[in-house]
Formats: structure tokens, C-alpha cells, sequence
């Protein structure tokens, strides 16, 4: 993995306070707190340098967790003055209310405000000078934009100027270590104190409930050991206490740099007064153009690459620092702020963004020919990130990295940050015609390079390729609360199953979906979808893991069957074989929308050989569009879940996916989603495929590929929908790459850590999606801490709710309804999902009649037929065979499927070269040799409904064979035949034989009219 470093994503915004507080209340007695926090809290890092985290590790300690708040705001109100300084403390005094007077009044100061004039006094008696600076302020304006639009979209947060101009000032001082120095005296002689410890002091006003106004300085301590998020985590959790009054003395104690921002309130340059025991304050200006600049329009100063600026003053204590340090000092705070020594990227990986931060440069020159050459330059931009942008998508929920690409890096096309506010036309790019650099980038970020990348510029098609850029270049559109609280619902339902499991059957083998559990809501949405569309019924075709979950969740089977089966009841109609029956087993429901619309759910049954099921599936799905209306042929809708090293590796997916757009296979679009668990068994990706993603297969039939994290639930139920609309739109294969992880082994009896040591860290550290997703919710403000507290106790409902259903119905043997606001299943008893066909004898013989129209159906062509010359004389020889009693194989074959199509039944045919036959015998469809007309002689035989299909198939085996073989699962009424051209061609196909009719869901000889010729 690339990153083995774990750093979990907690973090809750504005809300930070108040978990905090059910944390800390959590940790002194768990009772005081709803049941509901419990699980929540059991794997739980409260935030950096929080007190909740110093009361659950007794010390002081810098954890790997960055904390985001946004405001400490929304921290209570002071309660009560704090000291300002290291010294004794200053007892609080409540202020008093100041009488109107007509006179001037000498007041006497007393408490803090007495220690001020105290402090300054004492700031006489150091020698100070200070040095200026003044330093482009575009590149961190530019950063903290992007760092802040990250953390909207993730967790939540808001990291301010301040904090990362405070960073600087930190890593600036690390390498000039002398600003950290002080002066003191050793026996009464002036001497120098080195400090082992950056304490850098903050000076925050207060505003105190009297309207009077009052400074304190408390600092971070240590702060040269943090990383940014470890900063960032510390400086807000000063300032929140600062706000709360709940400082102590030793925050104010050892402070050695002390920051000031007089900037904040439009100061432009300031000189503080130095406290002795320190050796530097800085000061921090005001953000303003230059002087000169004030007075021009915005586009002059864009053009002309004009920044903002700041100047920053280094007050230093001169007996033991030197001018040229500080000059050093402030010149390595300027460097560090235009990128210096990868300091945005520190602050991008402390913060897990998966971005590169924008870079430094020098502008081009502007002029006419630039500003047409850099319009081109934009036009390639927009090209790339459609092409390349999945590949700096953060996809991944384990592995943390800064992606990019060269062909996405705006210096490659020779752009920079300046032009980053300049406008460019479009071409009509995002709906409109000019646009800003930045505000492009902004479009093409959201639509291509956040938790969703998508594949589709391979597509041929223009207008596939245009309907997604349609959808997906758009500004970001943030669910809706409710669907925010369904997704958590889904997530909740999911975990909660797969934990009475692990709970209930330890040790034994479940295929659990922890760590994929977003595949509940991402299904569900899909249903959701196809009911609302009017979807007829969906065809899920799934292997092991997680399959428990979908029958339980989403498929309508019932709690209690499937722990009977777990305690070994398989029901008379099921075949066992191996202990792995329970997750062959298939079932049938029907889903009902939030809206009240239904559409069936099927799950076929599936035997242990991987991606087998994939062509079944397809062929189930394709005799049950055959029934249907011609324009409602499409409202029956596959689905295949598969693994990903199975998708990549096993042939018959590729095999299946060549089926989808030939004719006599064709199902309306197939949407293929692949459980990304990124690993196979034991198996790495780089060991067991070529190819960049598991999905790459897909590629040659042109369909796009959305690849989502696992770990935004949003963005899967987002890709969902689209994947969904494609296929009702083009009625073509779409795939969704849901990656993922594998919380335990291949199985629960395996231990993974044996072969994948570093990823089962990583995973072994991960709290679960619905934990994450619940963070995230709160940390945004997008739901309150009650809403949350509710969602919480819904999870433990769902507990409860399991055990209770599986012990009654173990107990009754009963079968149960149940309905959600957010839709629902409605539970079926278990039966058989295809009719029986009982063995029986009957006559074979036909009549004379039957063998007359046959006969004639092979003689008489319609008018205007030409038939090839070679043909015809073998057509004609058809009815003298019947006169000598002298049939040949093709005859026979005629009369066989003549007779059956008069008598009511239909018949299917397929195989390389089928309809013709491969040694020219059998001629059932019969091509015009002038204009190409294809004619099926015995459609005269046509009776009660009956038709005839035979269709040329691909060269293949195992799928053609595997798809016949579904179609006669769910028609066992007609006859079902495939051919396999050359005797040995059935070797292929040899384990669709053993796995599905010899020991799948139907006997060979029993229940499937599949016959093999």
C-alpha cells in the first residue's frame, strides 16, 4: 500500500464542542449518555489535542487524527475573565456596569486590565527591533481555497489563513532557531536561554458580555512536533477553550513566539511590544493590493498578474537576535508560502486530500497571440480531464495519496496560477460560453477527480459521450437531508445484519460485505429507480460475498430462513452439496418504493465457480423479455455483481459481455457492479491482472465505467443513478467499480494479515462506512447531533430488530411482511423459482399432415425469393427424401422442429453458424441471394403462439451455453438447444454442465428443456 499510515477521518465541524462533551460524559459514566453513542464511541479517536482526547489517554498526547472546526463560534460563551500572562494567576473580576457620566472619571484599573499596563511596562525594558516584509498572497489564498472546498465536500471544517500562515511561521523557526531563543540572566548576568520547545502564543480578543474587549495570549505547546492537522487541531482547540473560559495557567505558561494578527481588523503593518521571556512576535497584515493597484478594475489587475499582499513585521528581542536572523526568518516564512520545500503538500497529506496543491510560478506574458494560444491550451484542459481525470479520482478508502497527472497539471499546457482568474471561452464547456480558469478547473475537479472517476471518452458514440458530460459537468448538488438519512438507514440496515452474524455464528463462513457495505444503499437506489421507471422486475446475478446481506436486505428473504439455513435447513427443494449452500441458494420478492411503486426482485441461484452466473443470468432475463411485449421487452432488468479479480480474470466475462449486443442476446443493458474488494483471496492486484483497473475488460464493448469510493456513500448512490439512466437511455452494459476493502478474510475462518500485512493494518484501523459517513454528516452541519443520536439508535433498533424477527421465525416457522418510509421488501414465502416439469410419456409420432407442411415449407419460398443456386437443389430433394423414407439429419431436424412449432411449442436454437448448420445441413433461416432477405421457411408452421428463433452465435462455449441454459430455466415450456458446432467445442462449456445442471438449482434431466446438440 502506499501510505501504511493510518489516520482515521474523523472530525466534527462546528459541532467538534459538543461530541466532545457526550464523549467526556460517555467516558466518566457511559449511562448518562444514550445506548444509542455506545457502539459509536467503542472505537472512537476524539480529535487532536481535545479535551475529551487528553481525558481518554490521562496525558497530553498527539494523536494522528486532524481535527476540522469551523468556527469556534459555536463554542458556549465566556464565563469568566483568564489570565493573560505566565505569571501568578489574577483572580477573576466580574466586571462592573460603567454609570453614565457628565464629568470626566478616573477610574482605577484592576485585575487583568491592571496586568496589561503591568505587561506593558514590563515590555519597556526589552530591546527590540523589527524587520518587514512584504510577501504575494495569491498562491495561499489559491491553496486555502481548495483545502476548503475538500473539507466542504468530505468531513467538514474550515482552516483559516491564520492557521496556515501560524504553520509557517512554526517550520520557518525550526530552520532559523535562534527566533526561538530568550533572554534571561544566569546569577545576575545577561545570558541566553535556548528552548527545546516552539510554544507559539496566540493573541486572541475577547469580547466580554459587558461589551469590553480583553487579550489573551495562550500558546501550542510543542508545537515544531506537529504535522498541520495536528496544528490546525491544537489552534482551534485554544481558541475554542479561550472563547469558553475554560483556559488554564499552563496554557499561558513558556510561550516562546508569539503570533499576532492585527490584519484581521484591516491593519496593514503593525509593531507589537515583546514580553519578556520571549524572543520574537510576529505580526500579521492585512490581505490588500498594492497602493498602486487599489484604484484599477479587476481585469486590469488580473491581466497584469497583480497579487494581493501581506507584510509581516518580526519584533525581535535584539540582545540575542540579530537582524540578519530575522531577515533569514521572514525570508524562510516567504519561501514556505510560495511552496517552499513542498509545504502545501505537507498540508495536503496531514489533511488526506488526494490532490496536488497549485504550484508557483511566473505568469506568460500576455498578448493577443497568448491569450488565443493559452484559449487552445484551455480546450486541451478540458480533453484531458475528461480522458485522464479518473486517474487522479480518489477512489481508494485505504490508500492515500497525492494523485495528479502531467496531462492534468495546468504548468504542462503551459498555464499558471495567474491565469487561474482570467476568462477563456469555452466552447460551450458546463453550458456557457466564458468561463474563469479557475471556475473550469472547479467544474472539471467536481465532475472528474473527487470520489467518482469515469471512463467514457472510449465510447464512439457523440451522443453517449455528450448525455454524461451533460450530467456529470455540473456544479455539485449535495443530497437532500432526507436522502442523506435514507443512505444512513441503508448503511445501518447493512452492518447491523453482518454484526448479528459475526455475533451469533463466530467463525463460521458468511462472505460478509464489512468494509462494501455501501452496496446496500447503492442497490437499493437502483431498485428504487427501476420501480419508479416503471421496471417490470430486476434479475440480480451475484457471487458469495455479501449475497447474505442482499437476500436479507434487498431481496426480500426472510431473517429467519436464512439462520435456518445456517442451522442446516435447506428447505426439500434445494440440492446440497457443499457447507456452502446457503449462499447458493436464490429467492424471489418484490421491492416497494418510497412512493408505493413495486418492482419484482430475483436473485438466481449461483453455484461456488466465480463468474459462472453472469450468462445464466442474462439468459433468464432474455426468456422473460421474449414474452414480453416488443416495447416492454427492456423492463426486466439484469444485474451482475461480481468480484474484481473474478471480473478481470475469468473469461466468461468477457464471453458475456460480447453477448450484449448481439441479436439473439441482447437484453436492454446489463448494470454490472463490481465489489472491489482489491484483493482476490489472497491474491494482489499487481499478481493477478495486467491491466490498471479490474474493469478495463469492459472497455471493448464501449461501456462507461463509473468508479466510486466505497466510502462516500453520496457519490455511490450518485453513480447509481446514472448508471441507471444510461442503460434506460442507450439500453447498453454499464459498470460501477465499487472500490472497497475486505474487512476479514476470504472467508471468516481465514486470516488475511498472512499475505496482505500492511492493508489489514490499514483496515484493521478503519472505523466501518456507516461510522465514517456518520461523521461526516455531522462534521458538514448537514445533520444535528440529535439527528445523528437518532440514526444511531435506528442501528441498534435494526440489532434488535434481527434478533427478534430470526428467533420468532425459528420459533414459528413464519413468514413476515415489513415496510420502511425509505422503501422495502416485502418478504414472499420461499418456493420454487421454476415451475416443474414432471417427467411423463408421450407420443412421438406426427402426422401426415404435419409432414406435409413442412415438406412444403422447404419447397415453396415467398414471391420474389431468390434462393442461391446451390440451394435450391438440396431443398428440393427434401420432399423426395420423405417419398423413399430416406431422411437426412437437416430433414429430420425440419420435421422435428416443424412438428413441435404446430403444436403450440417454441423453439430455440443457437450456435456458431447455427442457422445455416456448419456442414450446410440444416438451412433453417435461408439468406436472399440478391438483396440479403432472411427467411425462415418454417415460420409457416407457426401455431397457437409458437415461434421459431435460431441465431448465429459467437464462438463461444462457455457463456453460449451457460446463457441457453438460463433461458430454459425460465422457459421450460419450449425447446432449448445449443450447438456446439465440433464434438470437443463442449469441453468449454464443461463447467456450466457440472455446476449448474448437474448440480445447480435444476436437475439436468428434470426441470431444464435445454438439450445440447
Amino acid at each position: 500500500m502506499t501510505s501504511p499510515t493510518v489516520r482515521p477521518s474523523g472530525g466534527f465541524g462546528a459541532n467538534e464542542w459538543l461530541v466532545d462533551e457526550l464523549y467526556q460524559a460517555y467516558l466518566t459514566d457511559k449511562h448518562s449518555v444514550d445506548p444509542a453513542w455506545w457502539d459509536f464511541f467503542a472505537d472512537y479517536t476524539p480529535s487532536e489535542a481535545s479535551a475529551a482526547r487528553v481525558m481518554a489517554n490521562g496525558m497530553h498526547s498527539q494523536p494522528d487524527a486532524p481535527v476540522a472546526v469551523d468556527s469556534p463560534s459555536s463554542a458556549p460563551p465566556p464565563a469568566a475573565p483568564v489570565p493573560t500572562q505566565p505569571a501568578a494567576p489574577v483572580p477573576a473580576v466580574t466586571p462592573a456596569v460603567t454609570p453614565a457620566v457628565t464629568e470626566t472619571v478616573i477610574e482605577k484599573l484592576r485585575g487583568p486590565a491592571a496586568r496589561v499596563v503591568d505587561n506593558m511596562e514590563a515590555s519597556l525594558a526589552v530591546p527590540t527591533a523589527t524587520s518587514v516584509r512584504e510577501i504575494p498572497a495569491k498562491l495561499l489564498i489559491d491553496n486555502r481555497t481548495v483545502i476548503n472546498n475538500h473539507l466542504a465536500r468530505s468531513r467538514g471544517g474550515k482552516v483559516s489563513f491564520t492557521h496556515l500562515i501560524g504553520y509557517a511561521i512554526v517550520l520557518a523557526a525550526r530552520s532559523v532557531p535562534a527566533m526561538n531563543n530568550a533572554f534571561a540572566e544566569l546569577d545576575g548576568k545577561p545570558g541566553l536561554q535556548v528552548n527545546p520547545d516552539i510554544n507559539l502564543g496566540l493573541a486572541i480578543d475577547i469580547a466580554k458580555p459587558d461589551g469590553s474587549r480583553q487579550l489573551l495570549v495562550p500558546n501550542i505547546k510543542s508545537a515544531q512536533s506537529m504535522d498541520f492537522a495536528a496544528f490546525w487541531g491544537a489552534y482551534e482547540d485554544i481558541v475554542r477553550r479561550a472563547r469558553g473560559a475554560s483556559l488554564t495557567v499552563e496554557d499561558f505558561a513558556g510561550t516562546t513566539i508569539s503570533l499576532t494578527n492585527p490584519g484581521t481588523i484591516g491593519t496593514s503593518h503593525s509593531v507589537p511590544r515583546l514580553m519578556p521571556g520571549q524572543g520574537t512576535i510576529v505580526g500579521v497584515g492585512a490581505m490588500e493590493y498594492p497602493a498602486e493597484w487599489q484604484g484599477s478594475s479587476e481585469e486590469s489587475r488580473v491581466r497584469n498578474a497583480v497579487s494581493k499582499i501581506m507584510t509581516l513585521t518580526s519584533t525581535y528581542d535584539h540582545r540575542v537576535i540579530q537582524g540578519a536572523q530575522s531577515g533569514e526568518f521572514l525570508k524562510r516564512i516567504h519561501e514556505l508560502l510560495l511552496g517552499g520545500d513542498h509545504f502545501y503538500e505537507q498540508v495536503f497529506d496531514s489533511l488526506r486530500i488526494p490532490y496536488e496543491p497549485i504550484r508557483w510560478a511566473e505568469d506568460v506574458s500576455a498578448s493577443h497571440e497568448t491569450d488565443l494560444d493559452k484559449t487552445v491550451r484551455v480546450q486541451e484542459i478540458i480533453h484531458a480531464y475528461r480522458v485522464r481525470g479518473h486517474l487522479m479520482a480518489d477512489i481508494n478508502p485505504l490508500e492515500y495519496e497525492q494523485r495528479g497527472h502531467p496531462d492534468l497539471d495546468v504548468l504542462t499546457h503551459k498555464l499558471t496560477l495567474w491565469d487561474l482568474d482570467r476568462v477563456f471561452a469555452t466552447g460551450g464547456f458546463a453550458g456557457r460560453p466564458l468561463m474563469k480558469l479557475r471556475e473550469i478547473l472547479g467544474v472539471l475537479r467536481d465532475s472528474y477527480t473527487r470520489t467518482i472517476g469515469i471512463e467514457y471518452m472510449h465510447i464512439q458514440d457523440p451522443e453517449q459521450r455528450e448525455w454524461i458530460q451533460e450530467r456529470v459537468e455540473v456544479p455539485h448538488m449535495k443530497p437532500t437531508r432526507e436522502e442523506q438519512l435514507n443512505i444512513l438507514h441503508k448503511l445501518n440496515e447493512g452492518e447491523a445484519f453482518e454484526t448479528f452474524l459475526q455475533t451469533k455464528y463466530v467463525g463460521q463462513k458468511r462472505f460478509s460485505l464489512e468494509g462494501a457495505e455501501s452496496l446496500i444503499p447503492l442497490v437499493d437506489a437502483m431498485l428504487a429507480d427501476a420501480a419508479d421507471d416503471g421496471i417490470i422486475e430486476v434479475a440480480i446475478g451475484m457471487p458469495h460475498r455479501g449475497r447474505l446481506n442482499v437476500l436479507a436486505n434487498l431481496a426480500g428473504k426472510s431473517y429467519g430462513q436464512i439462520f435456518a439455513e445456517f442451522e442446516g435447513n435447506y428447505g426439500e427443494e434445494s440440492v446440497q452439496g457443499s457447507g456452502d449452500v446457503k449462499y447458493h441458494l436464490g429467492t424471489s420478492g418484490t421491492y416497494r418504493s418510497a412512493d408505493g411503486k413495486e418492482t419484482q426482485v430475483y436473485l438466481a441461484a449461483n453455484p461456488s465457480h466465480l463468474e459462472a452466473v453472469d450468462p445464466v443470468l442474462e439468459g433468464i432475463v432474455r426468456a422473460k423479455q421474449d414474452q414480453l411485449p416488443r416495447d416492454e421487452a427492456f423492463n426486466i432488468l439484469p444485474m451482475l455483481l461480481h468480484g474484481d479479480a473474478a471480473f478481470a480474470g475469468q473469461g466468461v466475462v468477457a464471453e458475456t459481455l460480447h453477448l450484449s449486443q448481439l441479436q439473439g442476446y441482447r437484453t436492454g443493458g446489463t448494470v454490472h457492479i463490481v465489489v472491489n474488494n482489491q484483493v482476490g483471496f489472497t491474491t494482489s492486484p499487481k499478481y493477478s491482472r495486467s491491466s490498471v483497473y479490474a474493469t478495463d475488460v469492459a472497455r471493448m464493448i464501449q461501456s462507461p465505467i463509473f468508479h466510486v469510493n466505497g466510502d462516500d456513500p453520496e457519490a455511490v448512490i450518485r453513480v447509481a443513478r446514472l448508471a441507471f439512466d444510461f442503460r434506460q437511455t442507450f439500453h447498453k452494459d454499464v459498470v460501477i467499480d465499487l472500490v472497497c476493502y475486505r474487512r476479514r478474510g476470504h472467508n471468516e475462518a481465514d486470516d488475511p494479515s498472512l499475505t496482505q500485512p500492511l492493508m489489514y493494518n490499514l483496515i484493521d484501523a478503519k472505523r466501518s462506512v456507516r461510522k465514517v459517513y456518520t461523521e461526516a454528516l455531522i462534521g458538514r452541519g448537514d445533520i444535528t447531533v440529535e439527528e445523528a443520536e437518532q440514526a444511531l439508535r435506528h442501528f441498534q433498533d435494526q440489532l434488535e430488530r434481527v434478533f427478534q424477527e430470526t428467533r420468532q421465525s425459528l420459533d414459528h416457522d413464519s413468514e413476515e411482511s415489513f415496510s420502511e418510509s425509505s422503501g422495502s421488501v416485502v418478504r414472499e414465502g420461499q418456493k420454487a423459482l421454476v415451475p416443474q416439469v414432471p417427467a411423463v410419456v408421450v407420443e412421438t409420432g406426427i402426422t401426415a399432415d404435419q409432414v406435409d407442411l413442412v415438406v412444403s415449407s422447404q419447397l415453396e419460398m415467398p414471391e420474389g425469393f431468390s434462393v442461391h443456386p446451390r440451394l435450391a437443389p438440396q431443398l428440393q430433394r427434401r420432399a423426395q427424401m420423405i417419398a423413399d423414407d430416406a431422411v437426412d439429419w437437416g430433414m429430420a431436424e425440419a420435421l422435428a422442429v416443424g412438428s413441435l412449432l404446430q403444436e403450440g411449442r417454441s423453439v430455440r436454437l443457437a450456435g456458431q453458424d447455427s442457422r445455416r448448420g456448419t456442414f450446410g445441413h440444416r438451412h433453417m433461416v435461408i439468406v436472399d441471394r440478391e438483396n440479403g432477405w432472411q427467411y425462415k421457411p418454417l415460420k409457416r408452421c407457426y401455431r397457437d403462439g409458437a415461434k421459431l428463433w435460431v441465431y448465429d452465435s459467437l464462438l463461444s462455449e462457455f457463456a453460449a451455453l451457460g446463457f441457453e441454459y438460463g433461458y430454459s430455466v425460465a422457459r421450460p415450456d419450449m425447446l432449448v438447444m445449443w450447438e456446439a458446432q465440433f464434438g470437443d467445442f463442449v469441453n468449454g462449456a464443461q463447467t456450466i454442465i457440472d455446476e449448474f445442471i448437474s448440480a445447480g438449482e435444476q436437475k439436468w434431466n428434470q426441470r431444464s428443456a435445454l438439450t445440447m446438440l
